[in-house]
């Protein structure tokens, strides 16, 4: 499955393992300020903005030259007979919720790795890049069936935790009927778990192909938008969009249902790209129009490569 790119340490591009997931927490460094963050290497941008964080006081001190004069402490300069001034410092401790899609929908892979896995090693980016950055973690971990939560924490072992549950969650989902249904639980019931456990000012990030999500579901989204800082990545396999050297007969399943394709004709090979393209730009439409901003990742190559 691993096409022409060497694997991630560990890896096999299928199941999970603690140790391949455990190899991010030295490169989290990397987006680490003052260097550029993620979303702006994913996006092309040379800016990042942070939202949700609020300004600790400090202590008041003399006014120097360049102060800004909106952050004077008047009842001190009157006490005193002095201008000062109050410093703060930013609080850096936010809340980061991550939604990361399981189902079955996500095991799918026609080289290098399967979705999930790719969703799962991005996870561990952002898992280990939070920490770094002494901000609180949290996650919810859906399977098609019902969901994992884990409540914002900075500790270490909180990473640890998120993970284990990660690697659990994904190799069980490989073991169960193909016939089994994909999921049971609708978003809605998501959205809800999300927005009872996310603290007013968070960033979510949501993890998923968005493959069975309907319009009015993700127009819940509003709600958590309100107050958090909300972004939506889209993992997807280059198969989905008809991409793919094989010019023979196989049988392809969207977690749904299961159709012959004849990959040789450039006619079926189109209509799957069109197909996922009107779903993804479906997607994409809504999330802009909430200001939710939108991002892609393949699990045809190298995570580290897209992200850099």
């Amino acid at each position: 499955m691993s096409a022409n790119h060497p694997l991630p340490p560990h890896a096999n591009g299928v199941t999970l393992t603690l140790e391949e997931l455990l190899q991010y927490r030295t490169q989290s460094v990397r987006w680490l300020p003052p260097a550029q963050s993620i979303w702006s290497q994913m996006s092309g941008n040379h800016t990042s903005r942070q939202k949700g964080r609020g300004m600790d006081f400090m202590e008041v001190r003399q006014y120097q030259a360049g102060d800004d004069i909106r952050s004077i402490d008047w009842r001190v300069t009157a006490r005193t007979g002095k201008a000062h001034t109050k410093l703060f410092a930013e609080d850096k401790e936010q809340a980061v919720i991550l939604y990361l899609d399981l189902s079955s929908s996500l095991h799918f892979g026609s080289k290098y790795v399967l979705k999930s896995v790719q969703l799962a090693h991005f996870a561990s980016v952002l898992i280990w890049l939070t920490l770094a950055k002494k901000d609180r973690i949290g996650a919810v971990i859906d399977d098609g069936h019902q969901c994992l939560e884990f409540r914002p924490s900075s500790l270490q072992k909180q990473g640890l935790r998120i993970l284990n549950a990660i690697v659990d969650t994904h190799n069980a989902q490989l073991t169960q009927d193909p016939n089994h249904e994909t999921r049971t639980m609708p978003y809605s019931q998501v959205l809800e778990t999300l927005h009872t456990l996310t603290p007013k000012g968070s960033e979510l990030i949501l993890l998923s192909d968005f493959a069975h999500v309907e319009e009015r579901e993700l127009t819940q989204l509003r709600r958590l938008k309100q107050h958090n800082s909300v972004r939506a990545i889209q993992f997807y396999d280059p198969l989905e969009r008809g991409e793919t050297d094989f010019r023979g007969q196989a049988k392809a399943s969207d977690g749904r249902r299961s159709q012959w394709f004849n990959f040789g004709s450039t006619g079926q090979r189109k209509a799957l790209e069109t197909r996922f393209t009107q779903h993804q730009e479906s997607i994409k439409q809504q999330c802009h129009s909430m200001a939710i901003p939108f991002n892609t990742l393949s699990s045809g190559w190298p995570l580290i490569q897209q992200l850099s």
